[in-house]
């Protein structure tokens, strides 16, 4: 049995916990099969490096890849340099870049399924940028992803949002830049709650109006569009739009908070997966579509049902920094031998928040080795004087 923690809890009072509470979840041997499941993966910063973390955030490479491996080992495709991996929040384009090359060639090493993250983060946004500039910013991004052998995920821009007055601006640059891809893209529709400055995408803040200048896009470049990601964390308005989507187009599920249903999917369809979240609780997410594979959806609502509250919390506002709880995670279980995040983004959530997520990923049977976990989150209350 591992070590009883002195947690600390909302209030100032303490949670006697023994981790180990749950069975440990076992990995599928097998192929997924019947759902495409994207897992966006963290990097893992190089704690040593005589450099400034704030502005300058240095990579472990082999630490890094290290985790891409895990998550191909489990059945997961890993959609790469995403807001995830700090993406404009910590890793800038040039430190992408590499992270792209470096992460396309594993992924053909080891037969890997991947797609990256294009956009035009190296276009900062501004009153005077042009909408031929985000065009450019998103051709150079396009043209490197497809250099190295790679799939686009081609994400949504900040210099778009800023600059564009209208709808139809985003169906301008939309159209131009898949017309020229190489390959079917998945869209990417981030919500203003995952980036503020994405606020009123697709030229409407009303997420209807929204929705039908994004059909529109789809609809007018179908033969370029594999599928499209939202990030809007509600369900409601996902399953709406997975109905109006072209039959040659599929619904890759963002949302952190409603997955299990929507990958399940009800008499009309279902999503497939391109989940920060899955990250954190990539055994548990790949047992589960291996149990769809099966057709045994009691084990697959079983297993999914608990990582629920882990990944609300996780997710919980701000969301944005959800990265914490990700990378957490990772040291927890084992994955990196530190928690500390490019950016210094290990200090955006209290250490209140990681005891609760520290319980919840426990009783969930996502602590691999609860002796191991138990020794790291010992450390991290130590740091924190608790």
């Amino acid at each position: 049995m591992a070590n009883t923690l002195l947690l600390p809890q909302s209030g100032g009072k303490r949670l006697s916990y023994t981790p180990g509470q749950a069975a440990v979840i076992e990995p599928p041997k097998a192929p997924l099969t019947s759902r495409i499941a994207y897992s966006a993966a963290h990097v893992v910063c190089d704690p040593f490096a005589d450099a400034d973390p704030l502005n300058n955030g240095q990579i472990d490479w082999d630490g890094t890849l290290a985790y891409r491996r895990h998550l191909w080992s489990l059945g997961l495709a890993v959609a790469e340099a995403m807001d995830t991996a700090q993406r404009g929040m910590g890793l800038n384009w040039e430190r992408a870049k590499e992270l792209i090359s470096r992460s396309t060639a594993e992924a053909r090493a080891v037969g890997g399924r991947i797609a990256s993250g294009a956009g035009t983060d190296h276009l900062a946004p501004g009153p005077n940028v042009t909408l031929e500039q985000v065009e450019a910013a998103y051709e150079e991004q396009c043209s490197f992803v497809e250099a190295q052998g790679g799939r686009i995920i081609l994400m949504a821009s900040r210099a778009l949002a800023a600059c564009a007055k209208s709808p139809e601006d985003y169906e301008r640059v939309y159209g131009k830049i898949l017309s020229q891809v190489k390959e079917p893209v998945i869209l990417h529709w981030l919500g203003d709650m995952f980036d503020p400055q994405l606020t009123g995408y697709w030229g409407h803040k009303d997420l209807n109006a929204a929705m039908d200048v994004c059909l529109r896009v789809i609809r007018a470049n179908e033969s370029k569009v594999d599928g499209i990601k939202i990030s809007l964390l509600d369900a409601e308005k996902e399953i709406v739009m997975r109905r109006q989507l072209p039959a040659s187009v599929k619904m890759y599920t963002g949302d952190d908070f409603n997955y299990p249903e929507l990958i399940k999917g009800d008499e009309q369809g279902y999503s497939h997966a391109l989940l920060g979240i899955f990250d954190a609780i990539a055994p548990a997410a790949a047992a589960a579509i291996h149990a769809l594979d099966n057709g045994d959806v009691k084990r697959y609502d079983a297993l999914l049902e608990k990582t629920v509250p882990l990944s609300r919390h996780i997710f919980q506002k701000p969301t944005y920094a959800y990265k914490t709880g990700i990378v957490f995670m990772a040291y927890l279980n084992g994955h990196q031998n530190h928690f500390r995040m490019i950016g210094g983004a290990e200090g955006a959530r209290s250490i209140v928040h990681l005891s609760d997520l520290f319980v919840m990923a426990d009783q969930a049977g996502l602590l691999v080795n609860p002796d191991l976990a138990a020794e790291r989150m010992s450390l991290v209350l130590k740091l924190a004087g608790a």
